[in-house]
């Protein structure tokens, strides 16, 4: 059976997604912080481990940023949805809020591979105070 959408279905979606793009944005200052901290050490102290580190972060960066702009693009299309409810399109709105949902599956998936590469980071670290201290 096909139920048509209410203008409450795609609205759900705006607090989760604000407070996901919030958590993005907040993980790319943290991460710009530490890039130019990183920066300042390499100036003082060339070592391949902070190289290794500015790579890791590089494509940490890049992939905050497709995250930040699938989730904008989910909530620009909640919105597209919502309009389209309200003027009574109510088959291009079910397709348009599939997008929505869509989308915001590639922001968070794409999320899983950075937190991964942030555990990566952090064993580059960990790596790095082995070797100076032994095994710990």
């Amino acid at each position: 059976m096909n139920t048509p959408l209410s203008l409450t279905t795609p609205a759900l979606l705006f607090p989760a997604i604000s407070l996901l793009l919030l958590a993005y944005t907040n993980r790319f200052l943290g991460l710009a912080s530490i890039i130019r901290h990183l920066f300042n050490d390499y100036q003082d102290n060339p070592e391949d481990k902070i190289i290794q580190q500015i790579g890791n972060l590089r494509s940490r960066i890049n992939l905050i940023k497709w995250m930040q702009f699938l989730g904008v693009g989910s909530l620009f299309l909640c919105v597209v949805t919502m309009l389209q409810i309200y003027v009574q399109m109510a088959i291009s709105a079910q397709y348009t809020f599939g997008v929505s949902l869509l989308l915001m599956m590639a922001s968070l998936a794409l999320s899983l591979v950075e937190l991964r590469k942030s555990s990566d980071a952090l064993n580059i670290l960990l790596s790095d105070l082995e070797e100076k201290h032994g095994r710990v």
